[in-house]
């Protein structure tokens, strides 16, 4: 099993990076950051971009992964994505993972939209997120695409020279429901998924296991059905979004035995948010490092 972390882009680079070069030094596979606008209560803060905290990241950095968690249609578009990612591969030395999914319906949504418009719903994001990841995955694996959808177009879009990783920089798609795990079957080469939100209030760390068991389940037959081997694919569980909460990062012992079940599903990646004070990913930082130091080789 492998552990990662996410890094909220809250901080001006020169303290930033710091965070960014910790993370190689404790040993993370991949230091993931949110690709949003503005994000719940850290609105009224400071926000920077994703595509530009990763690309200082990059150079800031040797080994460790770097990779969104996750990217929507909300406000990017194939075309521009592709150039960026592109970018961003070759800048890094082919460490870039795609976290992908189809966006909600926060600051996101909004922040584009006419006065009095209403967001996207929950079908018209899947309607887009349909259309955006196979137009995505053609820009980053061919030198120029033509492509004319409901929702977007391409015309003699060029990327050259393409990714540095073959075919194509990996996606980690995000998803719960039957297309969402579609794409995931068809075109990652990872799955993401927070948990159930219906459980994150109310429900148990049992229940939990039990929803995730049955996503694992669902993604299994979406692979089947398009005969794919559902263990190509990692499977990446990003925490703090169950009914857990922040227990895992109490202690060692807590951390391992939340690890271990959720290894028993078929879970490779267990991703933890970098201790922020004062907020929904506070945790004591000596316990998170020790974590990241001393989990992996425990559940090995």
């Amino acid at each position: 099993m492998r552990l990662s972390t996410v890094v909220l882009p809250i901080h001006r680079w020169s303290e930033g990076q710091k965070t960014w070069q910790h993370a190689e030094d404790l040993g993370f596979h991949t230091a993931y950051t949110y690709d949003h606008l503005s994000w719940r209560s850290f609105r009224d803060g400071p926000w920077f971009g994703a595509v530009p905290t990763l690309a200082a990241a990059a150079n800031a950095t040797q080994r460790m992964r770097l990779g969104t968690l996750v990217t929507s249609p909300n406000f990017r578009h194939p075309v521009t994505l592709a150039k960026e990612l592109i970018s961003l591969d070759d800048i890094s030395g082919g460490r870039v993972t795609l976290g992908i999914g189809a966006g909600g319906s926060g600051f996101d949504a909004r922040a584009l939209l006419k006065t009095g418009q209403e967001p996207w719903t929950p079908r018209e994001r899947a309607d887009r997120f349909g259309e955006f990841v196979p137009l995505l995955d053609r820009l980053l694996t061919e030198d120029s695409v033509s492509y004319d959808g409901r929702f977007y177009s391409a015309y003699e879009a060029y990327n050259i020279p393409g990714c540095v990783q073959r075919p194509r920089l990996p996606f980690a798609v995000a998803a719960t429901g039957p297309r969402g795990l579609r794409l995931a079957a068809r075109y990652g080469q990872a799955w993401v998924t927070t948990g159930d939100p219906k459980l994150f209030e109310t429900g148990t760390p049992e229940q939990s296991v039990q929803a995730l068991r049955g996503q694992a389940e669902k993604l299994a037959a979406a692979c089947d059905a398009v005969g794919r081997d559902v263990d190509e694919l990692d499977k990446i569980l990003l925490t703090g979004f169950t009914p857990d909460r922040g227990r895992p990062l109490e202690s060692l012992d807590a951390f391992v035995d939340f690890a271990g079940k959720h290894r028993e599903l078929g879970f490779t990646d267990i991703v933890i948010h970098w201790p922020i004070p004062d907020s929904d990913f506070a945790a004591d930082e000596k316990v998170f490092e020790q974590i990241a130091m001393e989990a992996v080789e425990q559940l090995s």
